[in-house]
């Protein structure tokens, strides 16, 4: 006799094997998701926006206040429209926390509801800063993206975008940003939908690298680049060799 489980299991087999057999940069064509950008108004923010729309994204900034995300949106231009967080939210297919660290749990308990089903990439970093320079700090969750996963059980967290340098993704001289974005996350096709949005940006490649209980030494590694930027007067970024 067989159970359920039994009766699922070869198919979830068969799944398992076709997913290691596939192509790991068969990515989908994202070009019609609305990409919305809670802490829009902030510099990493703004750029990841600016970025996006300039590669021909639909892009919604979200801020506290509807006017001054609709300020920043005019001054970005491409299209680019404010609203206030919870409405962004709402209107968007994809949404990205790009608020900072200390705002990060309050922000995403207020927009729950709003962000139910939706598909969050978490770029937040948390970081403290002290005389000796930049660190990292590890939340109880045990990252920012975990913590954005337990506070949105209704919404597919994902996290990337985290070593990114706000300078140049606002430049608007600079044609391309040659990094690689780490992408973190629990199912594939999500991780897939994010490591495409990435590589629409030129220069720009998204790369797997775990699920979300690895987010931490991803988010950490930016106390070390914003060393690496000062020593060198760098806008430092990453690239996975043999990939």
């Amino acid at each position: 006799m067989t159970t359920p489980d039994d009766s699922r299991s070869p198919n979830a087999a068969t799944r398992a094997k076709a997913a290691l057999q596939r192509d790991p940069w068969d990515l989908p064509d994202v070009s019609g998701l609305v990409v919305g950008v809670l802490g829009g108004t902030g510099d990493q923010g703004r750029g990841l926006a600016y970025r996006l729309a300039r590669a021909g994204q639909k892009v919604i900034i979200g801020s506290r206040a509807a006017e001054r995300a609709q300020t920043a949106a005019g001054e970005l231009g491409l299209g680019i429209e404010g609203e206030e967080n919870a409405e962004c939210a709402r209107r968007s297919d994809v949404v990205i926390i790009a608020v900072p660290w200390d705002g990060h749990a309050k922000t995403l308990q207020a927009l729950a509801g709003e962000l139910d089903g939706k598909l969050v990439i978490d770029c937040v970093n948390p970081l403290g800063f002290d005389r000796k320079g930049a660190y990292a700090i590890k939340p109880e969750e045990g990252s920012a993206a975990e913590q954005a996963a337990a506070l949105l059980p209704g919404a597919r967290v994902t996290a990337a975008f985290h070593h990114l340098s706000a300078v140049l993704l606002q430049d608007p001289e600079i044609e391309q940003i040659d990094t690689d974005v780490m992408v973190l996350g629990e199912s594939r096709a999500d991780t897939d939908v994010v490591q495409a949005l990435a590589a629409r940006i030129p220069g720009m490649r998204g790369v797997f690298a775990g699920r979300l209980r690895n987010a931490h030494q991803v988010e950490s590694l930016v106390a070390n680049l914003f060393s690496v930027n000062r020593r060198y007067k760098a806008h430092a970024g990453l690239r996975v060799t043999d990939v």
